[in-house]
């Protein structure tokens, strides 16, 4: 279960990732709770949550840089980017001077940015960890980001109910920084005797952009790697939604929480994935990672349905429970299936391309603000539910022959 950590790039990874996750899920839960509550307005909270992932248009270009500069270079400056927006969310805290205004501004800026985090971590495992051990690996790097929403749920909106918006940032921001310090330990190629076999090219030196249409167009002829990145498209389009960005709605307006309820909500949901990825860096390497991709899929969209039925927050609480052991199955699945078949040339690029795919998200999130409005949670998480296990069900099909056989 631990095997990841005999690479030591990987034991300073880990607690980096830890880190910057731990201050990810602190920052939106506190600002969409603050939100929810100057605005009154769930449409004002879907457009604070899609905000968040405005650079998933870019991604391809921060996939590019990492190819040409370093992915390690590439993650140390995004990181260093992270502190220095904290710090200014901090003083603004501090002073008293906190608006809305400064809030939307400063997720903008964030969200140009933290898309491509996920997929450069993924991209440095790919780079550092030999094959066999990347199942353990993803699983391991995934219980980061479960972990740390219940350490962000938990302690983030115990510390805003304690002590205010202020000095909850310098919290945020000490993470930040730590993260960046640890990610310089991060190497920048496999270790001596387990290095992948990969294909260099020889030839002039090509723009940037060119690159990145090499990469977008090796994404597009290779059919086991366009199935993924559909998946995971229709994915975050669909099921995704409901239980993150949503989720203060849900404590607030379904289950009448206050702060405190909100973060034991997402506690409950963050214990439950955090328990899958466990259970997958145990289970070890996927024989047939797409196949079992299609599955979890197939079993989230069921148990999304069965928590769109509870009443009262303690069923709720459980189901979700349940719900995130199915994201991370899910998660864990698409990304071990995708550095499975992508060539190491295009590695960054294609993981660019992959946080491209997590758009799909901002634009639920906006129809799905609207839909709530107008028709309630219930109904509107039905309507995701039934469409997104449709849309699963034709792309396997169709894709059938690389991602089923």
């Amino acid at each position: 279960m631990l095997a990841a950590f005999k690479v030591r790039s990987y034991r300073f990874q880990w607690p980096a990732d830890l880190l910057t996750s731990w201050a990810f899920e602190m920052e939106t839960l506190i600002l969409g709770w603050y939100i929810l509550v100057e605005t009154e307005s769930v449409l004002m909270l879907a457009i604070l949550a899609s905000l968040s992932y405005l650079g998933t248009l870019i991604a391809p270009l921060f996939g590019v840089a990492g190819d040409r500069f370093g992915h390690k270079t590439v993650f140390c400056a995004m990181r260093g980017t992270y502190a220095l927006l904290a710090c200014a969310m901090m003083i603004f805290g501090l002073t008293n001077t906190l608006t809305p205004y400064h809030v939307f501004a400063v997720v903008t800026l964030m969200g140009l940015i933290r898309p491509s985090d996920i997929s450069l971590r993924n991209v440095l495992i790919g780079n550092t960890i030999p094959r066999a051990n990347l199942g353990n690996a993803l699983g391991m790097s995934r219980a980061t980001q479960d972990s740390a929403r219940i350490v962000g749920a938990l302690v983030g909106a115990g510390l805003l109910t304690m002590i205010g918006m202020g000095q909850t940032y310098i919290a945020i921001a000490a993470f930040y920084l730590m993260s960046m310090i640890f990610t310089f330990g991060i190497s920048r190629q496999l270790e001596p005797g387990e290095r992948v076999k990969t294909v260099t090219v020889a030839g002039p030196p090509v723009s940037p952009w060119r690159d990145l249409r090499d990469g977008l167009v090796y994404v597009w002829k290779t059919p086991a790697v366009l199935a993924i990145m559909w998946l995971a498209f229709f994915i975050n389009l669909t099921a995704v939604p409901l239980t993150s960005n949503m989720m203060p709605y849900v404590a607030k307006v379904l289950f009448q929480m206050d702060a405190t309820g909100l973060g034991q909500l997402v506690a409950c949901y963050a214990g439950g994935a955090l328990t899958g990825s466990l259970i997958m860096s145990w289970v070890g390497p996927l024989q047939r990672p797409a196949r079992f991709c299609v599955q979890s899929a197939i079993i989230w969209y069921g148990l999304l349905f069965a928590f769109g039925q509870t009443e009262g927050a303690l069923a709720g609480s459980a189901m979700l429970y349940i719900v995130g052991i199915g994201h991370s199955a899910f998660m864990i699945s698409l990304g071990t299936a995708l550095l499975n078949v992508v060539d190491a040339r295009f590695r960054g690029r294609a993981m660019g391309v992959r946080t491209l795919a997590v758009y799909g998200l901002p634009l639920g999130l906006m129809l799905a603000g609207d839909l709530i409005e107008r028709f309630g949670y219930h109904t509107t998480l039905i309507l995701y539910c039934s469409s997104g296990l449709l849309i699963t069900l034709l792309t396997a099909t169709k894709y059938r022959n690389v991602m089923w056989r």
